[in-house]
């Protein structure tokens, strides 16, 4: 006889705290993604930044933005290793273009120093998780020997 329910394991606070910070990151970046999309169809900016009037290097880059970044919020909102994977992808690209060549992006300050906070802040996580998962091994196998 099988029981009703299943006993799922109960999730740790750095694992909750995890989720929370990836769907605020999720957010963050459907927010971005809106941001490009607005530019590209002329609502934000008086319609001055519509693609029809970009530059190529601006068409290229805002297109592969309005596509990638709710991508990646999907992927950061359903804890997937993908969506993490997507936005190094989308961040590094935002980096390239306001660090790399900022005489063809301009100069954006805000926008790197948040994309490395947030690097920060996933590699903080994730070594914690790292080490959680590192002492509950130790608790599991631990065989007591004379």
């Amino acid at each position: 006889m099988e029981p009703d329910s299943h006993v799922t394991p109960k999730s740790s606070l750095v694992e909750i705290l995890f989720v929370v910070f990836l769907r605020l990151t999720a957010i963050l970046c459907f927010w971005f993604g809106l941001q490009y999309w607005a530019m590209l169809v002329g609502y934000s900016f008086d319609g001055r930044a519509r693609f029809d009037l970009l530059s190529l290097p601006w068409r290229v880059a805002a297109s592969a933005l309005a596509v990638a970044y709710p991508v990646v919020s999907l992927g950061l909102w359903l804890a997937t290793s993908w969506g993490a994977v997507l936005w190094v992808m989308a961040a590094g690209a935002q980096l390239l273009m306001y660090r790399v060549w900022p005489e063809i992006y301009g100069h954006n300050v805000i926008v790197p120093l948040l994309h490395g906070l947030v690097a920060a802040l996933y590699i903080v996580f994730r070594l914690a998780l790292w080490l959680e998962e590192k002492r509950k091994m130790e608790e599991r196998v631990r065989v007591d020997l004379p």
